[in-house]
């Protein structure tokens, strides 16, 4: 069980559901920062009964969750749970949803070191058959390529300064949110468990890209991090992904982008913003990249194997289908997150530069022997 808070305040859960958030989506009342930041705490510490932690989170599911409710939950994880340790570099953070893809396969591992040999180091994280979902995540697709996942926080940091690619295993980084796998693979339904996970960043990035299934999470997830004081993000872009996954959609895919603010910045007055800092939001259509290709096209029987053994190809230079676009344009997507490119477009010239030189082949072999 994590290193929790056992002093607690006068909000145990149960008065929680009764006084605030338990009455439903209309009459619900939202909680302050200090009632969720115990709540938390009481949540990592094992204390709520069963019942009354599965009631909590439906409750919370069905209220919705505000920016402030969970930047309280995911800096109570970040104190309380998640052990970080920082590479000497400064990576990219992917944080995919990690109850994982059950269609389409997954393309972040290639993508990943697609950009680590393009001189952008990326940070994965995920656990292992995370409810609800259970599929396949990045630590599957590693483990079918051979490379070592079940690392203690600071041999990933060690992975990630000498390939440029490291993998974070959720039960070594974040302990205590793995305590809750039981309770949570008894709910059913996804709760904002799924959502803070996914920026436990334990390699201190400044920068996260994610994914989402509507524009209004997107917002909120920067919110999230403005609101945070444990999440030190600088930049966050998210896309729509693929099953809610970091993986680029094929055709139309909506983007969204986060600056943090300045110090000589302040928000305007008037201008809808999703949090302080610079919001923005457009639209990519693959076909602009010369990609004709339909969801169907990167769908997979075997998600794991299928996986691993496209990546395998991909980065050998051995494919030039759907997939191999595919895994360039996501690898591109992460060269530009980090700044390292001024776009997308040259994002992409430098990604498949690296798979055609053979640098993406030679970082998946110096991965698998690490």
């Amino acid at each position: 069980m994590a290193q929790a808070s056992q002093e607690f305040g006068e909000w145990p859960l149960k008065r929680l559901m009764t006084e605030v958030v338990g009455s439903g989506h209309k009459s619900a009342d939202d909680m302050s920062r200090e009632q969720a930041r115990e709540a938390m705490q009481r949540i990592l510490a094992g204390e709520p009964d069963p019942t009354t932690l599965g009631a909590f989170w439906l409750a919370n599911r069905w209220k919705r969750n505000t920016p402030e409710e969970l930047a309280a939950y995911a800096d109570v994880v970040r104190e309380e749970s998640v052990v970080t340790a920082e590479p000497d570099c400064d990576p990219v953070d992917c944080g995919a949803n990690y109850d994982g893809k059950h269609t389409s396969a997954v393309l972040g591992v290639g993508a990943g070191l697609v950009a680590a040999a393009a001189g952008t180091p990326v940070v994965v994280h995920s656990g292992d058959r995370v409810p609800t979902q259970k599929a396949c995540a990045y630590k599957h697709v590693l483990d079918e390529l051979g490379v070592r996942t079940e690392l203690d926080p600071a041999e990933s940091a060690e992975m990630v300064d000498e390939i440029g690619f490291g993998f974070y295993y959720q039960p070594a980084f974040n302990p205590g949110i793995h305590d809750l796998y039981d309770r949570r693979d008894q709910m059913g339904v996804r709760t904002f468990v799924n959502t803070i996970e996914t920026v436990g960043n334990p390699a201190n990035a400044s920068v996260h890209l994610g994914s989402f299934y509507h524009l209004a999470f997107a917002k909120k997830m920067c919110s999230l991090v403005t609101e945070s004081e444990r999440l030190e993000y600088d930049r966050v872009i998210m896309f729509q992904g693929m099953e809610g996954y970091d993986d680029v959609r094929p055709g139309y895919t909506k983007v969204a982008e986060w600056e943090a603010p300045r110090a000589s910045e302040e928000s305007s007055g008037d201008e809808p913003r999703a949090a302080d800092g610079a919001f923005d939001d457009y639209e990519i259509e693959t076909a602009t990249f010369g990609m004709e290709m339909e969801s169907e096209d990167l769908e997979v029987d075997d998600l794991e194997g299928d996986s691993a053994r496209i990546t395998e190809a991909v980065l050998a230079g051995e494919r030039e289908d759907h997939f191999a676009d595919a895994v360039a344009l996501n690898g591109a997507f992460r060269i530009y997150a980090r700044r390292d490119v001024d776009s997308i477009e040259e994002g992409l010239e430098v990604a498949r530069g690296v798979i055609e030189d053979g640098s993406a082949a030679d970082a998946l072999a110096e991965l698998r022997g690490f």
